[in-house]
């Protein structure tokens, strides 16, 4: 009886397993339909991880738009307001405040370190009564919508190793940028568009320069670097078919061009030529997109309004902004721009109101922009540069006229949207500015926690490069709870 009883159990029907299966069968099916990688395996049984396009947990982003500060711009004439500085104008730095930090070479053979107050004043405003300088009017009636973090610092005290960590995760070169990392861990969601896009401006301050290793793909397939928009007539050099050939002559080309790729890429098995017919396809795609996206000219009147007339003058700050917001709401899943002007050693009460000017009114606008579209719930914004500034002088000083040297130990950044608290000011800093006192947030917690408002766990989205396995946070990083909501 016993044995007939499991004959029983096991004899399934097709009907009955067809039936009681239906469910999964449908899911497994719509699945593959709507991620048509779900099911590829990755080619390493090893990794325990969900397939490459798909998040690792539910995002609270979908989007980025870093706009990176280049130079550093001083956090104690903009987010960081310090009354004690101004109370001690001219004293020396405490050696004990200080605590035998390492110098750059412009300040090494100073003997004494003379502090320095904002030349600027400081409010507060919104319900957070966060302070902010006068140099940023319109950013400070934003408060309410975005995080201003005070307490970021990183390991590198120099501008390329800093601008390279802050961008790669780590200071040398040759890695991929954070840009490259969310393209490999999420893809596009415009195949007419690539997945990390970069725009490029200049400021009226002191300037450092930024090179391709910032928007680099690094060891992954090519397909993952950043896309230059240039100022140009031709917004992507290259882009546009040589005269006297037309579009169907260039799909054939195309076509038997990459007939060619596939049968080296058979031969050789070498994927950067797969990444190549990709790239071509790409940019065959991108002739049509691209010239109505960055035709600012048709944006309505309240819009220009907003962003300020220079939003019409190609590579400026302000157009970079709109086309940056026409860029993310079109699907590309990071877009970096870079302001470069941020340098100031000297003359900062001249030079740091140029630089603000150009800045201030677009960043409000592209928050408000996004607000007002019902985006900014799903696009991170991110403001800020690769470390901060000194609160003693740089050499010699008057009140008017003055310079800070670098200063990885403490700096503020803002954020705003894809799941950051809004309306708060996390960290603190000592009544120098010097050191943090509460909440530190390192560059690696930066990436860390940037990357789980995208669905991704940083520790789990890595590539296999010369026998060791890499990720955007190296060996470190940590998500900051508080950041988010």
């Amino acid at each position: 009886m016993q044995n007939e009883f499991f004959n029983h159990k096991l004899n399934v029907t097709r009907r009955h397993f067809l039936g009681k299966t239906a469910a999964g069968i449908g899911s497994l099916a719509l699945g593959s339909l709507l991620m048509p990688n779900l099911f590829k395996g990755s080619g390493d049984e090893s990794l325990d991880q969900l397939p490459l396009g798909l998040p690792h947990f539910a995002p609270k982003a979908k989007r980025v738009i870093y706009l990176f500060q280049n130079g550093a711009p001083s956090q104690l004439e903009s987010f960081d307001y310090k009354p004690t500085l101004a109370k001690m104008m001219g004293e020396d730095l405490p050696a004990s405040i200080r605590n035998g930090q390492r110098l750059t070479g412009m300040t090494s053979n100073q003997t004494k370190f003379p502090l320095m107050g904002s030349f600027f004043d400081f409010k507060q405003y919104g319900q957070s009564g966060a302070w902010v300088s006068d140099l940023f009017p319109n950013i400070a009636k934003i408060v309410d919508d975005i995080c201003i973090v005070r307490t970021m610092n990183t390991d590198a005290i120099n501008h390329d190793p800093a601008l390279t960590f802050m961008q790669t995760g780590a200071q040398v070169g040759n890695r991929p940028s954070m840009g490259a990392w969310l393209s490999y861990g999420l893809g596009s969601e415009n195949k007419n568009l690539p997945a990390f896009c970069v725009l490029l401006s200049r400021g009226r301050g002191n300037g450092q320069g930024v090179y391709s290793k910032l928007w680099t793909n690094g060891f992954l397939d090519s397909t993952h670097q950043g896309v230059v928009f240039s100022s140009g007539e031709d917004p992507i050099l290259y882009l546009n078919d040589p005269e006297g050939t037309d579009k169907m002559a260039r799909r054939r080309m195309l076509d038997k061009l990459s007939e060619l790729n596939h049968l080296g890429f058979e031969e050789n098995g070498d994927p950067e030529v797969q990444a190549k017919v990709q790239q071509y396809e790409m940019a065959y795609r991108m002739q049509t997109a691209v010239p109505e996206l960055t035709d600012l000219s048709k944006e309505p009147d309240h819009i220009i309004k907003m962003y300020g007339p220079e939003c019409l003058v190609p590579g400026t700050y302000a157009a970079n902004a709109l086309l940056a917001r026409k860029l993310s709401e079109s699907g590309v899943r990071f877009v970096q721009l870079y302001h470069q002007g941020w340098d100031q050693h000297g003359n900062l009460p001249g030079e740091m109101p140029l630089q603000a000017q150009d800045v201030d009114r677009a960043s409000a606008a592209l928050i408000t922009d996004l607000k007002q579209r019902g985006l900014l719930d799903e696009t991170l914004v991110i403001w800020g540069g690769e470390f901060g500034r000194t609160n003693y002088c740089q050499g010699n000083f008057t009140k008017d006229n003055y310079g800070r040297d670098h200063h990885p130990r403490a700096y503020s950044i803002w954020m705003a949207g894809g799941g950051v608290k809004p309306g708060i000011v996390y960290g603190e800093t000592d009544e120098f500015g010097y050191n943090i006192v509460r909440d530190p947030v390192h560059i690696h917690d930066f990436h860390a926690t940037v990357m789980h408002l995208m669905g991704l766990n940083h520790e789990q989205l890595t590539y296999k490069h010369l026998g060791r396995r890499y990720r955007l946070t190296d060996v470190a990083g940590k998500v900051i709870p508080g950041l988010m909501v």
